[in-house]
């Protein structure tokens, strides 16, 4: 009998997720975890370094969180990756290559040969 060595192939099978933590995509739960500490770190600050009232400082320590928790879950959670980039692209900058039918000129050719338009 011979000795036949397998052949190998790398067939890319594997699974490309980033994985899931908290049911968060990838690393989405840094992205949430930093708005804890963030809104956390605001409350302190407000609450025991400048004083203001708790009521105050618990509404001012929301505002970051909130804007954290929005950004997670509307542009970045189950959505393809670069959606939120393509999205601030597309407001910021309109369409991409697309003509913009409403702006374009009419072709000189397809327009309609009328007897007033001739000068003679």
């Amino acid at each position: 009998m011979k000795d036949q060595a397998l052949r190998f192939s790398d067939t890319n099978s594997g699974d490309d997720s980033g994985g899931r933590t908290w049911g968060l995509d990838g690393g989405l739960f840094w992205l949430v975890i930093g708005g804890v500490f963030t809104a956390v770190a605001t409350l302190l600050l407000l609450f025991s370094g400048l004083k203001c009232s708790f009521s105050a400082s618990l509404g001012a320590a929301v505002v970051p969180l909130a804007f954290t928790l929005f950004y997670v879950f509307a542009f970045k959670q189950g959505k393809p990756p670069g959606y939120d980039t393509d999205l601030l692209d597309l407001w910021v900058n309109g369409p991409g290559f697309a003509p913009n039918p409403q702006l374009q000129t009419p072709h000189p050719l397809g327009l309609s040969k009328t007897a007033d338009s001739f000068p003679f």
